[in-house]
């Protein structure tokens, strides 16, 4: 895409690591037994306190792809993601390609996460790319949620999403 102008445009550029406002995610153990047959899990760790314990964990573990439930307060979050309304990110720039693609999620663990745990996420984009493809022209866009438990305000997961425009 070198002889032609590029997708990205500065506004869009202008985006790439800034931080979103913290959003604040309770972990408790309904919610986690909830997830955690919801997805079919059936290690009793994810529902018995003591064999959690019994485990090494100091109460039930998040299962796999479970970062917590963001707290919803009615007088400042979205109604639809339970997020800052109006500040939790900032708006989004326009984009040239309508058609959306999700093109995946990671998430990278540093610690374990159980309940009784707070943690706050903030999110920003990490990377813009446009690509010529066989459908055409795409935006591919990376995305990081960094989770910190507020206790001791260590990293304890980092989701990587990647959007892709075409």
């Amino acid at each position: 895409m070198a002889d032609e102008e590029s997708l990205i445009t500065d506004e869009m550029r202008a985006t790439i690591g800034v931080r979103s406002e913290p959003t604040i995610c309770e972990v408790d153990k309904l919610q986690i037994r909830l997830f955690a047959r919801s997805v079919g899990h059936v290690d009793p760790i994810f529902y018995d306190e003591a064999e959690a314990k019994k485990a090494g964990y100091r109460s039930l573990p998040c299962p796999p792809g479970y970062l917590g439930t963001p707290v919803y307060d009615p007088r400042y979050s979205d109604p639809t993601f339970g997020g800052r309304r109006g500040g939790a990110r900032a708006p989004e720039p326009r984009r040239p390609l309508k058609r959306i693609l999700n093109g995946g999620t990671e998430i990278e663990y540093f610690d374990s996460i159980c309940a009784g745990d707070v943690l706050e996420s903030t999110s920003y984009v990490s990377e813009i790319v446009e690509r010529k493809g066989s459908i055409g022209d795409m935006l591919i866009t990376t995305s990081k949620n960094e989770y910190k438990r507020k206790s001791d305000g260590k990293v304890v997961a980092v989701m990587t999403g990647t959007g892709i425009r075409y």
